[in-house]
């Protein structure tokens, strides 16, 4: 017997499609269904990151290919199929060209150059309906936010001892977590876009700054991003071109140009005082701290002042979730303002 959908199975199929793309690089995870007016399945597709087709457009292939034929049916989109050239030509358009009579799509694109995909195929005739989908958001949560920001998803992330301390008094940090906390760092780093951290880092710590997943052959490696002014020639961070020198102390200057490289999501690493300037300056979305139960009693903290005076202004996040990690633990929160 063959399958059928009806709408919420079309389009939670098509989440579950977007999620099988990769989290990093600058366009989101999108999945697409197109059925029969009965519900039958034609065909079904996802986007596999930049520069290769996009779902709609990767179903519609396969129908073509599979001998479906497509006119008068209806497409379902985990997102606003989109209405610009890029890399690829718009999706909408294709859908329109293809002869399809029915776009259920569930969650409007933000991004403004893509924006206007569902306003151009129904303008020519196509039934267009947005359904939103809680887990469709979900999925690409970062992504959206950062383009409802207009800059990259910044995670603020750091390992402190149970006394907050990020490196004991004669400077030394390695390691203060152990290897489960460490292994879950990289499975964060392969998810991203680009890693952040301060030239005074980069000097005292020399950090390949990688990606090193025990599981994954030939992982993803993420932009290694350097912010400060000071000299760091010969460091390891410069072994080849996937790096770049924001030549700045300004937090907001940093993900400008992080921005025009197309880095939706960021992990800052610290030192203790990036993270002070991202948070002061209100650009920090979530925070991934990892607690080791060590105590040092002296050393350098965390974060450093934050010019709050009193409880009611402290910093409070939100979302929290806690994630045991050997005998270290990892504290998520997300900050609502950013």
């Amino acid at each position: 017997m063959e399958e059928t959908l009806d709408q919420k199975a079309a389009l939670d199929r098509a989440v579950a499609l977007a999620a099988l793309g990769p989290e990093f690089g600058p366009n989101p995870r999108v999945g697409a269904v197109i059925t029969d007016p009965s519900g039958r399945v034609l065909a079904e597709g996802f986007h596999r990151g930049a520069g290769t087709p996009h779902a709609e457009a990767a179903a519609l292939a396969r129908a073509l290919t599979s001998g479906m034929n497509v006119d008068g049916a209806t497409a379902y989109v985990s997102l606003e199929p989109c209405n610009h050239t890029g890399r690829t030509g718009p999706c909408s358009q294709a859908l329109v060209d293809a002869g399809i009579a029915r776009v259920v799509y569930a969650v409007a694109d933000p991004d403004p150059r893509a924006v206007g995909g569902a306003q151009y195929m129904a303008a020519r005739g196509v039934d267009v309906v947005h359904a939103p989908h809680a887990q469709a958001e979900a999925v690409n949560r970062k992504w959206l936010i950062a383009m409802r920001q207009g800059r990259p998803y910044v995670i603020a992330k750091w390992a402190q001892t149970l006394d907050g301390k990020i490196s004991a008094s004669d400077g030394t940090s390695f390691w203060i977590t152990g290897r489960e906390a460490r292994e879950h760092v990289h499975q964060l780093r392969v998810r991203v876009d680009a890693i952040l951290v301060g030239t005074g880092t980069v000097l005292v710590d020399d950090p390949e700054l990688s990606a090193r997943p025990e599981s994954v052959l030939e992982p993803h490696q993420p932009l290694r991003a350097i912010m400060g002014t000071r000299s760091t020639a010969g460091a390891r961070v410069w072994r080849d071109e996937n790096a770049v020198a924001l030549g700045t102390h300004d937090p907001e200057a940093a993900l400008a140009t992080l921005w025009e490289r197309e880095v939706r999501t960021v992990i800052v690493e610290g030192g203790a005082a990036i993270h002070t300037a991202f948070l002061v300056a209100g650009l920090v979305d979530e925070l991934n701290v990892y607690v080791a139960p060590v105590l040092l009693g002296t050393g350098t903290q965390a974060v450093a002042d934050l010019g709050i005076r009193t409880m009611a202004d402290a910093l409070r996040g939100q979302d929290t979730s806690l994630q045991t990690l050997g005998v270290d633990c990892l504290v998520t929160a997300h900050l609502p303002k950013g």
